[in-house]
């Protein structure tokens, strides 16, 4: 069986990691998503699945229908965007159309009148005598003159004519559109509005203040009331503001934002209160003096949260707290009455829900809805994206030549020694060899015991090399008795130099110890 090599371990290592990783993400519990998205489909905590279902029960109606269109839109049924720069020239080329029409049809109703009268008069006329003949020969040049100059005078005038119904019906448009004027929709309905942000642009907030001046009802809550130039708070006379939040300590010494009680002005509706997080209500309202409305529901602190105002027939229902119609506060029996009790105000008839505000239009999402859609595949869009622009950064420097690898040199010294000493014994005298070991054995007394200049003969310089080495004495003096005879004798026989060389190999290793 063949032998895994240690880099494919390694690569099955990484796998096993992988595929356990992937297993273990999973198979993990998804975290809850505590967004405050309020979308009629999301089951979190902070969606509108509850409420949109039990839609129908609440309003008293069968009639409910999701609306993913602006506001003008839904409310008029043209598509019209009030940003788009051409619209002026479109409405002029409109009204140039509607005159260039009631121009020709006028036209060809004169064509048809003058057509009709001579055959009238043919039907009706007498045999002349001659002075009548005279007078109607008179009376018909100067006919003929005067309407030849009439027909001048009109011919001159039809341009006039046509530019001023022009400039007429250029400026009923731009006073229908200024005065809010707008064709809507037969009908009446509730509109719900549930946001984060409630922002309007100016024709859906004409629209809006249109339909509801109708007789219709709309009901908004959002946390934050912001519309274009402001155009539906003057309208309707209100003003938000920022509720100053305060801060304890709780139970585990932590400084936490304190929560807000909501409660309806009605004393029926008075166990219908609810508890709220404090940032889940971030501003309060207040309605303009000598305005029609009625505050339906106040903080702790007597703010208004939740009003009515009244607009033409309809009534606009505003609410600063979104999150009391959330899943979380509808699925607790203590605090799904302040919804309930909110929604009885409005008149049973059929309901729009916003979606339009959350989600936007229907057709309106990218290639990519899929992958933002799920926050894995996002991050890893993200890092597909981040290591490509690395990649690129990476390999766009200069590519270098590689460097070859160069081999130390091999030591030879070794091999040097062993060739010097196969001549000394080529030679037969080996007095040189044994010269030479006495050498390296001198320098071995100097580094090691520190025997400078060493006497052999001196029984000083011998007891104490015995005790620095731990020797008996015996073993130092025989060693130094070869040593002295290596130096002195002229001739070494092969015996002899292993005899000193054997010595040597012992001192050194048993002093070494």
């Amino acid at each position: 069986m063949p032998q895994i090599s240690t880099f494919r371990l390694y690569l099955l290592g990484v796998a096993l990691l992988f595929a356990g990783y992937v297993t273990l993400e999973y198979n993990r519990p998804k975290p809850l998503d505590w967004r405050p998205t309020y979308i009629n489909k999301d089951k979190i905590p902070y969606g509108t699945y509850v409420l949109y279902d039990q839609l129908p029960r609440l309003l008293g109606t069968d009639s409910v229908e999701t609306v993913r269109l602006p506001v003008y839109s839904q409310l008029t049924g043209i598509a019209y965007d009030d940003a788009a720069p051409d619209y002026p020239s479109r409405q002029m080329r409109e009204a140039l159309r509607r005159a260039e029409s009631r121009a020709n049809e006028a036209a060809e109703n004169d064509e048809a009148e003058e057509a009709e009268a001579p055959a009238d008069s043919a039907g009706t006329a007498q045999a002349p005598d001659a002075n009548d003949l005279a007078s109607a020969h008179e009376n018909t040049d100067s006919a003929s003159a005067d309407s030849a100059a009439n027909a001048a005078d009109t011919t001159a005038t039809a341009p006039d004519s046509a530019a001023s119904s022009v400039a007429e019906e250029w400026q009923d448009d731009e006073e229908e559109e200024s005065t809010g004027a707008i064709p809507l929709r037969a009908g009446s309905a509730n509109y719900l509005f549930i946001n984060d942000d409630f922002e309007l642009t100016r024709l859906d907030a004409q629209a809006l203040l249109q339909y509801v001046a109708r007789g219709n009802n709309a009901f908004v809550a959002a946390r934050h009331f912001r519309s274009q130039r402001g155009m539906l708070r003057d309208s309707l006379g209100f003003q938000v503001k920022e509720r100053e939040l305060t801060s304890s300590k709780n139970l585990k010494g932590i400084f936490s934002i304190d929560s807000v009680d909501l409660r309806f002005t009605n004393p029926a509706l008075a166990r219908a209160h609810i508890r709220l997080p404090g940032v889940g209500v971030e501003q309060y309202l207040e309605v303009d003096s000598g305005r029609v409305g009625r505050t339906l529901a106040t903080d702790a602190r007597g703010h208004a949260v939740f009003v009515r105002i009244d607009y033409g027939r309809g009534h606009f229902y505003l609410c600063t707290a979104p999150v009391a119609f959330t899943n979380y506060n509808l699925l607790r029996p203590r605090t799904a009455g302040f919804a309930e009790a909110a929604l009885a105000y409005l008149p049973a008839r059929r309901a729009w829900w916003d979606e339009y505000m959350k989600q936007g239009p229907v057709g309106e999402q990218s290639l990519l809805r899929v992958v933002f859609a799920h926050e894995a595949l996002r991050w890893a869009y993200y890092l597909c994206l981040f290591g490509g622009l690395l990649f690129v950064l990476v390999e766009a420097r200069r590519r270098q030549r590689i460097i070859p690898t160069i081999k130390p040199l091999p030591n030879t010294t070794l091999l040097f020694t062993r060739t010097v000493a196969s001549l000394y014994r080529q030679g037969s005298n080996h007095a040189l060899i044994a010269e030479k070991k006495v050498a390296l054995f001198m320098d071995y007394l100097r580094l090691r015991f520190q025997e400078n200049s060493p006497d052999f003969a001196d029984a000083d310089f011998r007891e104490r090399l015995s005790q620095k080495s731990g020797l008996p004495r015996p073993r130092v003096d025989e060693l130094l008795r070869l040593v002295n005879f290596a130096r002195t004798a002229p001739q070494m026989t092969d015996q002899q130099l292993l005899q000193l060389s054997k010595a040597l190999s012992d001192f050194k290793r048993e002093a070494g110890r």
